[in-house]
């Protein structure tokens, strides 16, 4: 086991020039970087950080992530497509079962398996079965080293390196909220990657649908607002796409969910909408329409049609 790094560091992100197009200079790295882990780890926030960007959308709800979100970190001879996926829980309906499924399949044919754990909390099933699906040689950062005493995060290394099984891999303690030790996370990781072309053109920031993604910072908000009411049943879509006008369906369950996303006079509703637009370029008519969609989340054909 070698810790890295704990000292204070901006985390690396952003775009630095390197190759036109597609092609590849000499000694160019590149693959794919995923993120896996328990739901409520901090994959999405260490991801976020990682990249110097939000490519996920983060709350204090389990299994905010729902698909499969990648990010491109890239600098002057490398290019990492960097992961998130959905917490690999036990699942409770057909849409915990799908997100298993997403989470599992994006450990297929990567270059570089990140496992996060918390440092905050004991080493537990979960972590150990997650573990056990990724190859030796994977990376396990130990996240929230803001939260987290000395003993406490020295404990958790220990436990980790002893517990999770994982041969040859290398330990990193980082805080994604306040960005420490992810520079150095982030540097181990690009030292990983096999030679390669540039997989996507450059200055690409993520390989997400627009539309997709402004549905998921819709469901942000509404998360952010509505946390304790009804984190697992709202989904986000945009149905209509015509800028500056943009249409997105808020979906609940049942009608008295909808009336705890309007809110007392539309007040919930407004805040998320107004929340959602500081992301949005200037002038953009964001429609928001709230719809009950009985029990979606055990109905595989709506869960098809949001694209989860």
């Amino acid at each position: 086991m070698t810790p890295g790094g704990v000292e204070d560091g901006a985390a690396p992100g952003g775009v630095e020039d390197g190759a036109a197009g597609l092609g590849e200079r000499e000694g160019f790295r590149s693959g794919f970087v995923t993120v896996v882990g328990r739901p409520n780890v901090g994959k999405s926030t260490l991801v976020n950080r990682m990249l110097g960007t939000k490519v996920s959308i983060t709350s204090a709800s389990p299994n905010t992530t729902r698909t499969r979100v990648r990010g491109i970190l890239e600098g002057e001879d490398y290019q990492a497509v960097v992961v998130d996926t959905p917490g690999i829980h036990r699942p409770r309906s057909a849409l915990g079962e799908r997100l298993n499924d997403t989470a599992s399949a994006a450990l297929d044919d990567v270059d570089v398996c990140i496992l996060v754990v918390d440092a905050t909390s004991p080493v537990g099933p979960g972590d150990r079965f997650v573990a056990s699906r990724l190859p030796a040689g994977s990376v396990v950062a130990v996240n929230k080293l803001d939260r987290a005493t000395r003993p406490q995060l020295l404990g958790q290394l220990a436990r980790a390196a002893e517990q999770l099984g994982l041969e040859r891999a290398e330990y990193f303690p980082v805080s994604a909220r306040t960005g420490r030790g992810v520079a150095e996370l982030a540097a181990y990781v690009v030292g990983l990657l096999p030679p390669g072309p540039r997989l996507y053109p450059e200055g690409t920031v993520r390989d997400v649908p627009e539309a997709f993604h402004l549905g998921e910072l819709v469901r942000e908000q509404l998360l952010r607002v509505a946390r304790d009411e009804l984190p697992h049943s709202i989904a986000c879509r945009v149905t209509e796409w015509d800028p500056p006008y943009v249409r997105c369906e808020i979906l609940v369950e049942r009608e008295s969910q909808k009336a705890i996303v309007v809110g007392r006079k539309g007040a919930v509703l407004k805040a998320a909408g107004t929340a959602a637009r500081r992301s949005l370029p200037d002038g953009t008519y964001l429609d928001l329409v709230v719809k009950v969609e009985r029990d979606w989340q055990r109905r595989s054909d709506v869960i098809e049609r949001l694209g989860y």
